[in-house]
């Protein structure tokens, strides 16, 4: 079975509830390690979501750009 690629939204939903367990002390002494581990992967990955949209935009409207500026 192939596994659904992760959305940013339920990475940032995920991030959150872990947030939320540290906060909240909820979080066992033993899995406190885990958590922290998977929120620096979940954070990373956030960020370079972020960074690739960022940059197909900034394209995106300099072709845009570029369109107008030749017409």
């Amino acid at each position: 079975m192939e596994k659904k690629k992760q959305t940013y939204e339920e990475a940032m939903r995920r991030l959150e509830a872990i947030v939320s367990s540290i906060d909240d002390g909820e979080l066992d002494i033993d899995v406190i390690g885990e958590n922290l581990k998977e929120a620096q992967a979940l954070i990373k990955f956030c960020r370079d979501k972020l960074y690739r949209t960022d940059s197909e935009i900034r394209k995106l409207l300099e072709e845009h750009e570029t369109i107008e500026n030749d017409a």
